[in-house]
């Protein structure tokens, strides 16, 4: 993918790069919060285990400047990008069409340059799948699932595709929640149902599988916490979280100490992450490098 520097001799006889060389592959991010986001380190690990001459710029965007910052990487002919939060779903309206996982999720966290076109594309759910099957298949499972924003919506319709048999929407915003609960019950095959949360949580029995996809307890809120009957968690039950900055949130402690078995969101991270930058540069990078680097962040 990656053009060669011409074999070029300078007058004192030594070997000068072509200007190709030069000018690297740009990706990044657009989010704010920014600071706290380790996907740069994950990411940049992967372009120089790889020998990629690529770059991912993590960058602090207010929402009234997004619409500017995507004109920019236009501009300057970035190769793709990620949004977190909170573009997924305003970044839209500046993109120039919809993969068919974004379309179905109504939201974007990884756009993709496409001869001149900027795609929008949706990694976290199935990166969020990939990690949840090193625990629990949750097809035939009922879920309980916290958020509705952008991440939640990705989640809440891949596991759906993957067989949940229910999914419960807990969520404080009734008419946010009442969105995802009418697109799972109308374009999947699960059933779910919206529960306000005004109040502490708790887990159904009948549930197998838990899932905070709120910012509640992301860095450097390290203290917070669900609002939720701790007494509920039980051993055996699956408790994932998808924040990574801490990967051990409050509610993985909580729920590790009760017997659950936990799910930190540094999985969903490397897998959400090792396909956009198969969207972006046609390599498969390695995901043992990714993990590596994050976890040496954490010192896990």
């Amino acid at each position: 993918m990656l053009k060669k520097s011409a074999n070029v001799r300078t007058h004192q006889g030594r070997r000068a790069p072509d200007q190709q060389g030069f000018l690297s592959l740009i990706t990044g991010s657009f989010s704010t919060p920014a600071g706290d986001n380790p996907t740069v380190a994950m990411v940049e690990a992967a372009y120089k285990h790889h020998h990629l001459n690529a770059r991912y710029l993590n960058c602090e965007v207010a929402p009234q400047a997004l619409g500017d910052a995507v004109r920019g990487a236009r501009a300057m002919g970035w190769i793709g990008f990620n949004c977190s939060m909170p573009h997924k779903v305003s970044v839209i309206e500046y993109l120039d069409g919809l993969g068919s996982s974004a379309s179905l999720i109504g939201a974007v966290n990884c756009v993709v340059r496409r001869g001149t076109s900027y795609i929008g594309e949706n990694t976290d759910g199935k990166g969020f799948l990939t990690a949840l099957r090193t625990v629990a298949d949750p097809a035939g499972k009922e879920l309980v699932l916290f958020g509705a924003g952008g991440a939640a919506r990705a989640i809440a319709v891949e596991v759906a595709l993957a067989g949940a048999s229910s999914i419960t929407v807990v969520n404080r915003n009734p008419t946010r929640g009442s969105e995802l609960v009418a697109l799972l019950n109308e374009k999947t095959p699960a059933r779910a149902d919206l529960v306000r949360w005004d109040r502490p949580y708790r887990i159904p029995e009948t549930v197998s599988i838990v899932v905070n996809a709120t910012s509640i307890g992301l860095s450097p809120d390290l203290a917070g916490r669900l609002d939720l009957d701790l007494q509920s968690l039980r051993p055996g039950l699956v408790v994932a979280d998808v924040i990574a900055n801490p990967p051990r949130t409050c509610l993985l402690r909580d729920a590790e100490a009760r017997g659950c078995i936990v799910l930190d969101g540094l999985g969903m991270l490397v897998n959400q992450g090792v396909i956009g930058i198969q969207y972006w540069t046609g390599i498969e990078p390695d995901p043992a490098v990714m993990r590596a680097t994050l976890e040496g962040l954490f010192a896990l």
